[in-house]
């Protein structure tokens, strides 16, 4: 096997194309970048339906009614405007790489010469249908987050008439938040954490995962681990045969890749998704690149970070730039040790660095400053 190498195809003097595929975490850091430092004889555009991002880190407080809506989103039209690109409102179905078409949802297609991939996280309806038959009838998907959050309000309006009984199905750092979040803003609420076979937080360290159960415990989340099998009008349907009455059960399974992805031709890793190098740059293909939810398990892990999707957004830029101009680009690792904060559903939340963990109302201001920091970055207005 050749040794990797961080030059590019070399570019042709033609004007190239640039398609920037998705609107995700890293995409807007690329957006900033194009509008401070535009690419010389090549054409940018944005492919992506949203008008804007909804930043995932908080939503969690959006649930809890710490924020507005409009606190936790990025508008994308002031970027885009800023930057000059084009921005065509699709999604991608299909993806030509002989070709090198992109293949839009409404017949149409777009060539590229080198591509940028950041969709963001999307939830497998067909495929979590099959594993969990009644989600797409009865299930309240968390992604995407901006249908999610505007479906919100209406449980919250549910809630304040009655006592709802809430399952968070999905036990990762997100199902965690919102469970505590839907507790908050719903005390009434009767709130269900179905893990599935491994413990809340199971990523964690066993001293992190055994905070996090004393923060469940205490906010009074009931934790059941056990597999959601299937969902019917009012209730969950558990693997050890037990049905568990809900009125709302809230989807927080995870993310899977999109499904044009596998028959892309492009490299995939065992989950389906880009398998990327060093360089944010597809192992098969040299003019495809990947960041944050579409790429690596490390890299997906990462992606709700603001923090993080800077530092993934600032590298995919510049090896974006380096790479219609011939030159050399620019390694990008996830770091080994990262700072997590999950908020606990009231003004409060709970951090781990490594080995060490703590909690507090003061890791809630921390993670609060970090996140409206990161929209702020975004979301001025345009001039």
């Amino acid at each position: 096997m050749t040794a990797p190498t961080s030059q590019p195809t070399a570019p042709s003097q033609k004007t190239q194309q640039l398609v920037l595929l998705g609107a995700g975490h890293a995409h807007v850091q690329v957006l900033a970048q194009l509008a401070a430092q535009p690419l010389p004889g090549t054409v940018v555009t944005l492919v992506s339906p949203n008008q804007r991002l909804v930043y995932s880190g908080m939503v969690p407080g959006f649930v809890a009614g710490h924020y507005p809506l409009d606190s936790c989103v990025i508008p994308l039209e002031p970027l885009v405007q800023r930057s000059g690109i084009r921005w065509i409102e699709r999604s991608a179905v299909g993806l030509d790489m002989q070709k090198q078409l992109i293949q839009l949802d409404d017949g149409g297609t777009l060539p590229f010469d080198w591509l940028s991939v950041n969709t963001g996280p999307v939830q497998d309806r067909e495929r979590i249908e099959r594993d969990l038959p009644g989600a797409r009838e009865h299930g309240l998907f968390v992604r995407p987050m901006d249908a999610f959050s505007s479906l919100w309000p209406r449980v919250v309006e549910m809630g304040e008439a009655r006592a709802l009984r809430i399952a968070v199905v999905g036990a990762g750092a997100g199902g965690i938040e919102l469970a505590l979040a839907a507790r908050h803003r719903l005390p009434n609420a009767a709130v269900t954490l179905v893990c599935g076979k491994e413990p809340p937080g199971a990523v964690y360290t066993a001293k992190f995962q055994q905070r996090l159960l004393a923060v469940l415990k205490k906010h009074k989340v009931t934790v059941l681990q056990d597999m959601a099998v299937s969902l019917t009008a009012g209730s969950v349907q558990l693997g050890c045969g037990a049905d568990l009455a809900c009125d709302v059960p809230v989807l927080a399974l995870g993310a899977q890749a999109p499904q044009w992805l596998a028959g892309s031709g492009l490299a995939l890793d065992t989950e389906g998704f880009l398998a990327v190098d060093m360089y944010q740059r597809s192992t098969s293909h040299s003019r495809v690149f990947a960041a944050g939810d579409a790429s690596t398990r490390m890299d997906r892990a990462l992606a709700r970070s603001g923090v993080y999707a800077v530092r993934a957004g600032e590298a995919l830029a510049h090896n974006l730039a380096a790479a219609v101009a011939g030159a050399a680009l620019k390694p990008h690792q996830p770091p080994a040790t990262t700072l997590n904060l999950l908020s606990c559903g009231g003004r409060y939340a709970v951090a781990s660095w490594g080995g060490f963990s703590t909690q507090g109302w003061w890791v809630w201001l921390l993670k609060n400053w970090i996140d409206r920091r990161f929209v702020a970055r975004f979301s001025r207005p345009s001039v």
